[in-house]
């Protein structure tokens, strides 16, 4: 287990990467990539139980990234975690690169090929039942967007979910507001999430996606429903850590300039400062 500090120490190197491999590629979604960051570090370094050097391990804890477009934020996490090389990651975007725009398996640590949105609960819906049907230990992990709940198929999974009483299943959504066309509530609106996943019978805790204390405390109580899922809400900025693009709809897929990849990198440089100084 890795204290709080080193967590947040962990978020701001992996935000940085992120920036780095958008602006190398030319291409990627760098805003919900960066909302969903600190998620992913609580969950790699601290939560699941994973083993970068057996990828494969029997009853290691299984995470699907249902926003799948968000890759550059996941693949910077697995790097840091050590699950890809730099070597590898700075193919990013290359021809021939192993290194697909959205989620492979086959990059060590990635449980499924993802980016339709919508697919991504009812698959960890399948992984968790099965766990529960095999007597096996492992949770499962499903990371998915705010936009990405205009898919119907994600209430079916949820209603699922309920009635099997998988409480080996924990949904996180990265509720940033923003989704590519608009705020959310423009586009199709959602609310109220917790009112229909508790419809549906689930356990429901909201957070700030952004403080990691808040992140470990919501995980870890999540063992603590006995016959029921659990959907963390957490609250979070689309391009959080960077000011100039935080909240802003443009930065969905938008790709740094060089000018601004520095901008960035100088606005990083000083949270690691703070971090280090607190």
């Amino acid at each position: 287990m890795i204290n709080v500090k080193e967590l947040e120490k962990r978020a701001v190197e992996i935000r940085k990467r992120t920036v780095e491999i958008i602006y190398n590629a030319s291409g990627g979604h760098t805003g919900g990539s960066l909302s969903s960051v600190d998620i992913l570090v609580a969950l790699y370094f601290d939560v699941m139980n994973i083993d970068p050097q057996n990828p494969q391990m029997k009853n290691r804890d299984r995470f699907i990234l249902s926003k799948g477009h968000s890759v550059e934020g996941y693949y910077s996490t697995l790097e840091n975690r050590g699950f890809i090389s730099p070597e590898v990651l700075n193919t990013y975007g290359k021809f021939n690169s192993v290194l697909a725009g959205h989620p492979t398996r086959k990059i060590p640590g990635i449980e499924l090929n993802s980016g339709a949105l919508g697919h991504g609960l009812s698959v960890g819906v399948g992984l968790a039942l099965a766990a529960k049907r095999s007597g096996e230990i492992y949770k499962t992990y499903v990371l998915m967007g705010d936009g990405e709940h205009g898919e119907g198929s994600i209430m079916e999974a949820a209603a699922a979910a309920g009635h099997y009483k998988l409480n080996n299943l924990v949904a996180i959504i990265d509720r940033n507001h923003l989704q590519i066309s608009g705020h959310t509530e423009d586009v199709m609106a959602i609310d109220d999430l917790e009112g229909k996943y508790k419809a549906c019978g689930w356990s429901v805790v909201q957070c700030d996606g952004h403080k990691m204390e808040e992140l470990l405390r919501c995980f870890r109580n999540s063992t603590a429903q006995n016959e029921k899922p659990t959907l963390v809400i957490a609250h979070t900025k689309k391009g959080k850590g960077i000011s100039f693009m935080e909240d802003k709809v443009a930065w969905h897929h938008k790709v740094p300039s060089r000018e601004q990849m520095e901008l960035a990198f100088n606005e990083l440089d000083q949270r690691m400062e703070e971090i280090e100084n607190a």
